[in-house]
């Protein structure tokens, strides 16, 4: 007993003689700033080593255990999964007017006779008879439709014809064919605007031209609609603020006319932004081919900018055209680059040839009837002054443009209630007057945000009659149901 004692005194006593000089040691009294740190040094070091030490051992991992058949039923009960679709609204229920009959300057709805605003037929050859002609042609040599991509032994000898004619006519070297409208800007524009590039957009721009720039996933920058001063203001801080902008492809994306207001955007002034910031256009034409220019040419014709000065001009063909489709035009090597990278070219299905055929028709038609032209201007300037003094909505478009658009002068607070109340108005001379107009109504997936408003499609083919006729019921329908303005 007296030797386990004494031996734990000396083990006792020698930890204590080592610790002693351990803070007695040289740097254990070392002094900074007239502060003597004992022996803190050294046991801090100690501490870092030990912490060090812990941190770089793995650490303790369960064994893992599968889950039982109970445990997996039971998690499964407990799932419940999103909602396929979101849930279905009271204005999602809003069921559209059905056309019975050809959406020429009148039509069949519900059986009866109506003035017809509702479709873009700018230059009334929807139901011509040349048209007609040329189809039954195309149709009894080609069939109905291609049965395959352009690439595929899609391409049809009349593809050919209507890209030459497109080229022709637009004043590019060349011009490629898509079989749809839409597919047209959101094909095109992913086709040369890819992730790390810089897109500026107009905040008006149509559905078509949003789903191309999010497929695209550049880096989207909005500028006020129509507005030179912050399409500059924007093109400036995106040039000075990134180092790496000069490296970069830019693009400007914008509509001739546009579907969302009605407004001609100011292409000399863009151009010349474009120029002295060194970006490239993209311009779409769809609403402007067949209506704005001498001949119909588009916004390039009525600016007299030269065509060569645009790096990329889209068009569906579905408006004044009165055909399907749509097409791209430029110099060669963006064309080309088109056919092997352009989505809706390379895996849709081709142009049915008569449509092909009616597009090129059309074309000589606008080319050699110009007092189709004129005839439009004329009810354009009719119907504007018609309902220029109405009460409750102004017209926001602008002069030349075939889209009368009015919008409400007092908002309700909401872009749902201003909608309601302009859909109320289209109800009412529909049943009341037989006068077919639509609202600016917006699918889920659209992110424009200018207001809402009525639409009115102007075309050469509309009477005097039905413009008088379309003047006073909207006068008579909105004095009805608007308040009285202060």
């Amino acid at each position: 007993m007296d030797s386990t004692v004494s031996i734990l005194a000396n083990v006792v006593g020698a930890t204590s003689d080592w610790v002693k000089s351990v803070f007695e040691f040289q740097f254990a009294k070392a002094v900074i700033f007239e502060v003597n740190i004992g022996g803190h040094l050294f046991v801090e070091g100690l501490l870092l080593v030990v912490i060090l030490f812990l941190l770089s051992q793995k650490s303790y991992i369960p064994p893992k255990r599968p889950l039982t058949k109970k445990e997996i039923d039971e998690l499964c009960e407990e799932w419940a999964p999103e909602p396929l679709i979101p849930s279905i609204t009271d204005e999602m229920k809003h069921e559209p007017p059905v056309l019975e009959s050809a959406a020429g300057p009148h039509t069949i709805v519900n059986g009866k006779d109506v003035v017809n605003f509702a479709s873009a037929n700018y230059l009334g050859l929807l139901g011509s008879q040349e048209l007609l002609e040329t189809c039954t042609t195309a149709l009894e040599k080609y069939g109905v439709g291609s049965c395959g991509p352009r690439g595929f032994y899609g391409t049809i000898d009349v593809h050919l014809d209507c890209e030459a004619r497109i080229a022709k006519y637009m004043g590019t070297p060349d011009s490629i064919l898509y079989s749809y409208g839409l597919s047209t800007m959101f094909s095109a524009i992913p086709a040369f605007c890819k992730k790390g590039d810089v897109v500026v957009a107009d905040e008006g721009v149509h559905w078509g031209i949003q789903n191309g720039l999010q497929l695209s996933r550049s880096t989207i920058i909005y500028f006020k609609h129509n507005n030179m001063e912050s399409l500059r203001n924007t093109l400036e801080k995106i040039t000075q603020e990134n180092k790496q902008a000069k490296k970069l492809r830019r693009y400007i994306v914008v509509e001739a006319v546009y579907q969302n207001s009605g407004k001609i955007a100011p292409l000399g002034e863009i151009i010349k932004l474009k120029e002295k910031y060194r970006f490239r256009v993209l311009l779409d034409e769809s609403n402007s081919i067949g209506v704005l220019g001498s001949s119909g040419r588009g916004l390039t014709e009525h600016c007299k900018v030269s065509a060569d000065k645009i790096d990329i001009i889209t068009a569906a063909m579905g408006h004044a055209l009165a055909t399907e489709g749509g097409f791209c035009t430029g110099n060669a090597r963006v064309i080309d680059h088109q056919r092997l990278s352009s989505s809706g070219y390379v895996f849709s299905a081709s142009l049915p040839p008569y449509l092909a055929s009616a597009a090129i028709k059309a074309i000589d038609i606008v080319e050699e009837k110009t007092e189709l032209l004129v005839k439009l201007r004329q009810n354009i300037a009719m119907l504007t002054k018609g309902l220029s003094d109405i009460k409750g909505l102004e017209i926001v478009n602008d002069p030349l443009s075939p889209i009368i658009f009015l919008t409400l002068k007092k908002t309700t607070g909401s872009s749902m209630g201003d909608l309601q109340v302009l859909e109320d108005i289209a109800d009412h001379v529909l049943k009341e007057d037989s006068v077919f107009i639509v609202t600016s109504k917006r699918s889920t997936l659209d992110k424009c945000k200018l207001p809402v408003g009525i639409r009115l499609f102007v075309s050469a083919a509309h009477s005097e009659s039905d413009l008088a006729k379309a003047s006073k019921t909207l006068k008579r329908a909105a004095a009805s149901l608007l308040p009285v303005q202060d």
